[in-house]
């Protein structure tokens, strides 16, 4: 389903460039082709049309740029008498490469080929094959199928089922443009509900989930829209609330347990951790801790105890978001970035105890007007603008500001400042035209990603398009023949460590765009093979960013290998490492995983994603660690972290504030089917 809307834009395919078919000969829309704008609260993003040949066949065409990622893309399918397609055919120009798929059924027997596997099946008529990738007309063609079966049912290719339930409906439009429409959720190929919007004769209308696709009379209604779907879904979080989580009516005694101790960066055996109203209000050797009478005793042997987990760098998606993390031993999440609106509403409805989700310091994300503008972004036009939009992020209680590429450099002192004068973390990208250490020396308190040091090494002659596609091939480009010692990147680094800069280098997000090839299953998703649904797991073997003519897939991984050498030095020198993925959150221990390889100790890798962001959001005192006085924000796991920093994955128990959660439950609640897989240490 368009690769679940948004992963598309993030996670998507890659081939070798002189596969794809040129968009120039993709085929033009006609005059009278439903037409569709992709638009965020950035701006517009592009553009989709969708219609019906002469030949009965069901065309898409959709054209998008996503800050400087640019997709061009065509299907054309025959459906068959219950609406099914009997084949389909898309072509088309991705960042990622060749988007080249195809599906055919003949004689009930179905074959298929994407860019990232290929398969059949028998006794295969009236099953939807649903496609790794594809413009949002094959969406279209599949939620019109589904409705218009009695049972809104619908049996799936490769694998599942989807079914549709009707949540409510919206009034839109003006005047002459005025109509009803109506939102189902739709469950069975994604691990959690998705929302989709139908006309009043249950054909696609529309789809907001951060990035819209909406008719163009109605262009603009995007917040409309989603404020409405998220207080429809919202709905249903209650109940999950009430369900998952269990206040203790006493203490709770986690006994014989080994102890993540990250205030001394070292892991203590045969421990005992003792929980009273949302505080920890003992902690040390087993042999001397005393359990209170009547206190729940929970055994820990085999297991080890650690401070509930942080992910630095969690867009969050929905409300499903919140098990999801808390599931993996997350009780704390830094948003660098989303819809502000959305983000309030997620807080207050937490606060009211409606919703399950970690503690979240959220950043308001602040960009220029251009064509490679971020999605969600608050857009500034003046450094008057600029400032307002710092103000407004203090007012809506936010920790931070995070800048972007198109936001003009000239502006970034006087922003800054005020962003200092208010207490606020700075960080973000770094705006196109300018090095990373003049970012550093304007006032950022923290770059984000690993691209961006490598980009304080690259040729000058890359900086005036590097809020484009430029930011990730110049450093796959370039990396791999940098010395880790070049007076450029050492200048950088020193100045990052004593000026106490922090670095969220989301290095799991660049392994993914610089290793696999298509069809590669990811080491970060391995484990969680087997457990969600087919076309999730799918899209786990999406392949790396394309590779350009004249380099190879060898090439970027030497550069990714820099990348990691680069990331030794950082943490060599001092500089404050954080944890976080920027994908869907399940990759979090594997970002401590590539830490190790880095050269962090076990110790200094689960520091990173629990006292160090602490430290960063200044609430070291309150959590972080395991310490008496704190808030009880823990995660009891099978295993031991110390040697096999994996262990992490097998959460069994998890406390936030002191409520305590079943991990298995957690899982469940999102869609996993069961617990990851156990994995050797990671080399």
């Amino acid at each position: 389903m368009r690769q679940f809307l948004l992963f598309t834009a993030l996670c998507s395919v890659s081939a070798v460039l002189f596969a794809q078919t040129p968009k120039e000969q993709l085929v033009k829309p006609p005059a009278d082709a439903h037409h569709y704008v992709i638009e965020s609260t950035g701006g517009k993003h592009g553009d989709s049309w969708m219609w019906v040949g002469a030949d009965g066949a069901y065309m898409g065409r959709e054209s998008m740029n996503l800050r400087g990622q640019v997709w061009d893309l065509e299907s054309n399918g025959k459906p068959g008498p219950a609406g099914a397609p009997l084949s389909l055919t898309i072509r088309g120009v991705t960042p990622q490469g060749d988007a080249a798929e195809s599906f055919v059924l003949a004689n009930g027997a179905a074959s298929w080929k994407s860019p990232i596997d290929k398969g059949s099946a028998e006794d295969a008529a009236n099953r939807f094959y649903l496609p790794f990738g594809g413009p949002m007309e094959v969406t279209a063609w599949f939620v019109d199928t589904l409705l218009a079966t009695p049972t809104h049912s619908l049996k799936l290719l490769p694998g599942g089922e989807a079914r549709a339930t009707r949540l409510t409906t919206l009034e839109v439009g003006q005047a002459t443009n005025r109509r009803t429409i109506t939102l189902w959720q739709v469950t069975g190929f994604n691990n959690t509900p998705v929302p989709v919007w139908t006309d009043a004769n249950n054909h696609f209308f529309a789809v907001a989930f951060g990035i819209g696709w909406l008719p163009d009379a109605y262009a603009g209604e995007l917040q409309h829209i989603e404020q409405a779907q998220t207080d429809a879904m919202a709905a249903q979080a209650p109940v999950l609330a009430k369900d998952l989580t269990k206040i203790p009516p006493a203490a709770v005694a986690f006994t014989h347990v080994k102890v993540f101790d990250a205030d001394g960066l070292r892991f203590l055996n045969d421990q005992s951790v003792i929980v009273n109203a949302g505080k920890i209000v003992a902690a040390g050797a087993a042999s001397s801790v005393v359990v209170p009478d009547g206190a729940q005793v929970i055994e820990g042997k085999g297991k080890t105890l650690v401070p509930g987990l942080w992910d630095c760098h969690m867009h969050v998606g929905d409300d499903y978001t919140g098990p999801q993390e808390l599931s993996l031993g997350v009780t704390s999440v830094r948003d660098p970035g989303n819809n502000d609106k959305l983000t309030i509403d997620r807080r207050t409805r937490a606060g009211e105890g409606k919703l399950l989700f970690p503690h979240v310091y959220p950043s308001s994300l602040i960009d220029g007007k251009g064509p490679f503008t971020a999605q969600v972004a608050n857009v500034a036009t003046s450094q008057d603008e600029a400032i307002a939009l710092v103000r407004k992020a203090k007012e809506n209680g936010f920790t931070g500001v995070k800048f972007y590429g198109t936001f003009n450099p000239a502006w970034l002192p006087a922003t800054i400042a005020e962003a200092h004068k208010l207490g606020l973390h700075v960080h973000g990208h770094i705006p196109a035209g300018i090095r990373t250490l003049e970012a550093v020396n304007d006032g950022y308190d923290e770059v984000t990603h690993i691209n961006w040091i490598v980009m304080q090494a690259v040729p000058a002659s890359v900086l005036p398009t590097d809020n484009g596609i430029g930011r990730f091939e110049a450093p796959g480009r370039y990396a791999k023949d940098m010395d880790v010692n070049d007076p450029a990147l050492t200048e950088l680094i020193s100045t990052m460590a004593s000026k106490h800069i922090y670095s969220d280098p989301t290095m799991v997000a660049f392994e993914g765009l610089y290793v696999p090839d298509n069809g590669d299953l990811s080491p970060a998703y391995a484990p969680f093979v087997g457990t969600l649904p087919v076309m999730v797991e799918r899209n786990f073997r999406s392949g790396g960013f394309a590779v350009p003519k004249d380099l190879t897939r060898a090439d970027y991984r030497a550069s990714w290998a820099k990348m990691i050498q680069i990331l030794t030095k950082m943490h060599q020198a001092g500089i404050p490492i954080i944890a976080g993925t920027d994908g869907s959150g399940i990759e979090i221990i594997h970002e401590l995983e590539i830490y190790e390889q880095a050269g962090f100790t076990p110790a200094e890798a689960l520091a990173s994603a629990t006292i160090v962001p602490a430290t960063l959001v200044g609430q070291q005192a309150h959590t972080g660690s395991i310490k008496v006085g704190k808030t009880a924000d823990l995660a009891l796991v099978e295993g031991d972290p110390e040697k096999t920093i994996g262990d992490l994955r097998q959460t069994r128990v998890v406390m936030l504030d002191g409520k305590l959660l079943d991990a298995d439950a957690l899982r469940q609640s999102v869609g996993f089917s069961g617990r990851p897989k156990a994995v050797p240490a990671f080399k």
